[in-house]
This record gives structure tokens, C-alpha cells and sequence, in this order.
């Protein structure tokens, strides 16, 4: 049962990744973007990490999509104009991408041995307080440099809009 539901909701998430890729309008891509982390939270519940499933729904899925949305609706961000392709990228894209996906595969293969097994309900490293004191000891620097960049993102957003409302 627990890989009928690793394979749906993996599919589910590479799909909507996908998704946000191709779309033209940004809001249908963000909401793709919910799509692939609440997708990526029943993984992480599937693993057995309850507490980094929960994390993951209430600050990716809500938290910073809504700052996404709110930040797309604030430029007034319409959908992409279609370009012309070069007649050289649509001759190579397909082979190129062939070509990179079995590097990674064949990288993937030789760096991690097969004889390792991921067991459904066998991680028990997601706990709050191992998660804590993860965060707040060995990446802290990492986590007060992203908060500052976020920061940094909305005050752009705001002196954008505000240039373009006068």
C-alpha cells in the first residue's frame, strides 16, 4: 500500500513540477506550486516524518505561496507573450534532455549502491526538537540569510509597484 501511495503522489508532484514550468499565466503556476509541496508533505508523511510534513504544508504550502501570490498580484504580472524558438534549440532540446537524464541516472546508480533500502515509517530524525536543534545550532547562519533575503524580495516587490503606480 505504502508504495501505491509513493508512486501517486510522486507522480502527482512531478506533474505539477511540470506544470509550473509550462504555464503562461504565473498564478495557475503557483498554484501548481501548492500542488508539488503538498504532494511533497504526504512523501515526508509516508517516510515517517510527521513533524517536516506538517512544517512543509504550514510555511511552503501556506505561508510563503501566499507571500508568491501576494507579491504576483502586487506586480500585476500577466501571462507570458509566446516567443518564437530557434530552429537549433528545437532540433537539440529533446536529444539534450535524453542525454542529461541518463548521466544522472547512470551518476545516480554509481555514487549511491544498491543494497541500500529506504523503509516506509523508518526515519526518526523529523522530530520538532531535532529539527530545532538543527536549525537553530548547525544552519543558523543559512536560516537568518534566507530570512533576510525574503525581506529583501518584498521591499523590491513594494518599490517596483509602488514605480509603476506612479
Amino acid at each position: 500500500m505504502e508504495l501505491i501511495l509513493f508512486l501517486v503522489f510522486a507522480g502527482i508532484a512531478v506533474v505539477a513540477a511540470i506544470n509550473v514550468v509550462v504555464q503562461r499565466h504565473p498564478i495557475s503556476s503557483a498554484v501548481s506550486l501548492i500542488a508539488v509541496m503538498g504532494s511533497l508533505a504526504v512523501l515526508y508523511l509516508l517516510l515517517g516524518a510527521e513533524f517536516i510534513a506538517a512544517a512543509q504544508v504550514i510555511v511552503y504550502a501556506g505561508a510563503i505561496m501566499v507571500l508568491f501570490v501576494f507579491v504576483i498580484m502586487l506586480l500585476n504580472a500577466g501571462g507570458e507573450t509566446k516567443a518564437g524558438r530557434s530552429f537549433v534549440a528545437s532540433l537539440l532540446g529533446v536529444p539534450v534532455l535524453v542525454a542529461l537524464l541518463a548521466l544522472l541516472a547512470f551518476f545516480t546508480a554509481r555514487i549511491y549502491p544498491r543494497d541500500t533500502e529506504v523503509h516506509f515509517g523508518g526515519f526518526r530524525g523529523g522530530t520538532a526538537q531535532s529539527v530545532g536543534r538543527a536549525l537553530f545550532t548547525t544552519y543558523l547562519l543559512p536560516f537568518e540569510i534566507t530570512s533576510i533575503l525574503i525581506l529583501i524580495a518584498i521591499v523590491g516587490a513594494i518599490v517596483l509597484a509602488r514605480k509603476e503606480l506612479e
